[in-house]
C-alpha cells in the first residue's frame, strides 16, 4: 500500500511540475499575442484597401504594358506557400494549416501533383518538416522568417514568388493561412497571390472611369509589387498573431485539465492513505485483543 501511495504522490509532483509550466506558456503567449494582435489590427484596413484598389485597377484594365503579373495562363505550374509556425504546442494550429494545404492540392491540383509540378514553399518549420518527410516538392529557403518577422525578409519571399511567375517557372500561386479573428478563434484560408484575382463586373454596373497621373502603365508597375509585397506581410501577421492565440488557447486548456487530474489524484491518494490507516489500526486492534486472549 505504501508503494501505492509513493505512486500516486509522484504523479501529483509530475502534474504540478507539469502545470507550472503550461501557466507560464500561457502567459508569454499573451503577452506575445498582444504584440502581435497590435501588428495585424493596424495592418490589415490598409492592406484590405490596397488590395481592394489594386484588383479594381486590374479589373478595369485590359492586359498589356505592365499587367504581367495580372495575366491568367492555365494552372500547369502550381506554387503553394503555406504559412506554419516554428514550434508546436499551439493546438490544432498547425495541423489544420497543413491539411487545408493537402485537401487544395487534391481538390484543385490533382494532375499537377501527380506530374510533380506542385511546389510548396514553407514559411515556418512545422510545415516543412511535415512536407519534406512525405516527399512533398518543398523549399525552405522562407521557413526561417519568423525567427527575425520584418518587412524586408517578407518582401524577400514575395519578390521571389513575382519573379517566378514573370518567368513562368509557376502559373498560379495560392497562400495557405490562418486568418486571425481572436484568441480563440483563426479561420483558415487558401487565398491567390498570383496571377492578380480580377472581379467580374455585374450587369449594369457603371465601370469606374479613374485619372491616372502619372501614367496607368507606369503607376501599376509601381503599385503591384508593393501591393503584394503588403498583401504576404499582411498574411504572415495574420498567421504569428493565429499562432500565439492558439498556443495561449491550448496552454490554458492543458492548465485547466491538469488541474482536474489534480483533483482525481487527491481523491486517489486520500482514498489510499485511508485504507492504509484503517489496515493499521485494524491490525493494532487485532494485535491488543490477541494479547488480551
Amino acid at each position: 500500500m505504501s508503494g501505492q501511495l509513493k505512486e500516486v504522490r509522484n504523479r501529483i509532483k509530475s502534474v504540478q511540475s507539469t502545470q507550472q509550466i503550461t501557466k507560464a506558456m500561457k502567459m508569454v503567449s499573451a503577452a506575445k499575442l498582444r504584440r502581435a494582435q497590435d501588428s495585424i489590427l493596424q495592418m490589415r484596413p490598409y492592406a484590405q484597401k490596397l488590395q481592394e484598389m489594386l484588383t479594381n485597377i486590374v479589373s478595369n484594365s485590359e492586359s498589356g504594358a505592365g499587367m504581367s503579373l495580372a495575366t491568367e495562363r492555365p494552372a500547369e505550374k502550381v506554387l503553394l506557400i503555406v504559412l506554419t509556425s516554428d514550434r508546436g504546442l499551439a493546438g490544432a494550429f498547425n495541423a489544420n494549416v497543413i491539411k487545408l494545404a493537402k485537401a487544395t492540392i487534391a481538390e484543385k491540383y490533382t494532375e499537377q501533383h501527380k506530374k510533380g509540378n506542385v511546389t510548396i514553399w514553407n514559411i515556418g518549420k512545422k510545415g516543412y518538416e511535415h512536407f519534406a518527410k512525405l516527399n512533398f516538392k518543398t523549399d525552405a529557403t522562407y521557413k526561417d522568417i519568423f525567427l527575425h518577422l520584418t518587412f524586408e525578409n517578407v518582401q524577400q519571399a514575395s519578390a521571389a514568388a513575382m519573379k517566378a511567375f514573370e518567368e513562368k517557372q509557376f502559373d498560379v500561386v495560392e497562400l495557405v493561412y490562418s486568418q486571425f479573428k481572436n484568441a480563440a478563434t483563426q479561420r483558415f484560408v487558401v487565398e491567390r497571390f498570383l496571377p492578380i484575382p480580377k472581379v467580374d463586373k455585374k450587369d449594369g454596373a457603371t465601370k469606374a472611369d479613374f485619372i491616372y497621373d502619372p501614367s496607368k502603365e507606369q503607376l501599376i508597375a509601381e503599385l503591384m509589387p508593393k501591393i503584394l509585397n503588403t498583401q504576404l506581410f499582411k498574411a504572415v501577421l495574420d498567421s504569428n498573431a493565429s499562432e500565439h492565440g492558439a498556443r495561449m488557447t491550448a496552454m490554458d486548456k492543458a492548465s485547466e485539465n491538469a488541474n482536474e487530474m489534480l483533483r482525481s489524484l487527491k481523491i486517489s491518494y486520500n482514498r489510499a492513505r485511508q485504507a492504509t490507516i484503517t489496515t493499521e489500526l485494524t491490525e493494532i486492534v487485532s494485535g491488543a485483543a490477541a494479547l488480551q486472549g
